[in-house]
């Protein structure tokens, strides 16, 4: 039974493309006075030339196919000029305006559905065109007409169908490990030419990959004002833990695990972390990290979290983060959990304008508008809050003059 059921679930799969070889030529017809008078059925060709694999070529009738027409129409024609079967293929002819207009004279099967399907031609000497192509009495004062020259283009677009099925061999590529790679140079310490003191520790790193990826890095060491012989350097007001996660991105282009670095699976100490890192990759100008990071705090948005993470999207111009914690915390089923939250106070602090941004959110988000419009209070009473904007966020300086809100 299994070998059954092993059987009915191999699945195969092939496609059979359609698809069109094209080629175009250019037929010039000189003295085209000259060449009036042949008779009904007499034509000058042109050169033969091949698409898809086949000979072609085009016919011009001055004095039309057939002596019906030997007054009144020239005739041109396209025929299959080697031995075929069934050759399919669309075709287009340009009678080209000489005045330098564009108003050319074009027959084209290639941007129009052919309801019967592009033309089969049987045999060699099959023609696909047109008898009655231009009436010679206005050819003959026309700008198609000049200096008793004709200009023909003809492209020819011969059908080819062949099927693909699913590959017999194939050689197996493992998917990019350059970012392993540079994680395990910068753990061996090989070719380091940078040192920096985080607080009680030392990182050692290579200059030109802090340079290519950082902006920051890059005119502290190799700026106007850079020193490239620099090999040390001391970071303030950023935790070991963050600097050390900030270099891991850098090599890795990876979020880095916030678990294994701070060993701790607590949602509130990896949210806290990516705050930090945040406001470091704000620092040094690393925009895919600091978009990484405002994902991340997304997801882990809570009734705890939200008020800080608010307060850290408004400092660093986080307009997407700042939005959702807006959106979430002024949620009446999130409110008053937010309120109680150590993060509300801080924020009540350090961002006093969010509480009126945040009041808007609410207000917008209220089906019972009426009911908010007829309460005459406050928007500090309405919250409950004193908006009072006496107190500032302490600050801490570093060497580059960028601003450090919170230490880890």
């Amino acid at each position: 039974m299994d070998d059954f059921k092993a059987g009915i679930d191999k699945e195969s799969c092939s496609k059979s493309i359609n698809e069109t070889v094209n080629g175009s030529h250019q037929f010039t017809i000189k003295g085209y006075s000259l060449a009036k008078g042949m008779g009904a059925g007499k034509c000058i060709p042109s050169d033969v030339f091949n698409v898809g694999g086949y000979d072609w070529g085009v016919y011009f009738y001055p004095d039309g196919k057939n002596p019906e027409d030997s007054s009144m129409y020239v005739s041109v024609f396209i025929a299959l000029a080697s031995e075929g079967t069934d050759v399919r293929a669309l075709f287009e002819l340009t009678l080209v305006d000489q005045s330098g207009k564009g108003k050319h004279k074009v027959h084209s099967h290639f941007d129009r559905a052919l309801e019967s399907g592009p033309y089969s031609l049987k045999y060699r000497g099959s023609m696909w065109g047109y008898k009655r192509f231009f009436r010679r009495t206005t050819l003959e004062t026309s700008d198609y007409l000049k200096d008793d020259c004709l200009i023909m283009n003809c492209t020819v677009g011969v059908v080819r169908t062949h099927l693909e099925g699913p590959k017999q061999y194939s050689i197996s590529v493992p998917p990019p490990d350059m970012g392993q790679g540079l994680k395990e140079l910068l753990e061996s310490e090989a070719g380091c030419d940078i040192a920096f003191q985080v607080g009680d520790e030392t990182f050692k790193a290579h200059k030109l990959i802090l340079a290519a990826r950082s902006p920051v890095f890059r005119a502290q060491f190799f700026g106007l004002v850079g020193d490239p012989k620099m090999d040390k350097v001391a970071v303030k007001d950023v935790d070991p833990l963050i600097f050390k996660a900030m270099l891991l991105f850098i090599y890795t282009d990876k979020l880095p695990d916030v678990h294994e670095i701070t060993g701790s699976t607590s949602m509130c100490t990896s949210t806290n972390m990516v705050q930090h890192l945040l406001a470091v990759s704000d620092l040094y100008n690393l925009d895919r990290l600091k978009l990484l990071c405002e994902s991340k705090l997304c997801e882990e948005l809570s009734a705890e979290t939200v008020a800080t993470t608010l307060a850290l999207a408004e400092q660093h111009q986080c307009t997407q983060l700042k939005a959702i914690c807006l959106k979430f915390a002024a949620n009446p089923a999130n409110l008053g959990e937010v309120m109680q939250s150590e993060g509300f106070r801080h924020l009540e602090e350090s961002c006093p304008s969010m509480l009126c941004e945040l009041l808007k959110t609410f207000a917008s988000g209220d089906e019972n508008t009426s009911l908010l419009s007829g309460r005459k209070r406050s928007s500090s009473s309405m919250l409950g809050l004193d908006l009072a904007t006496d107190g500032a966020p302490e600050e801490s300086a570093n060497p580059n003059g960028r601003r450090l809100r919170r230490r880890f």
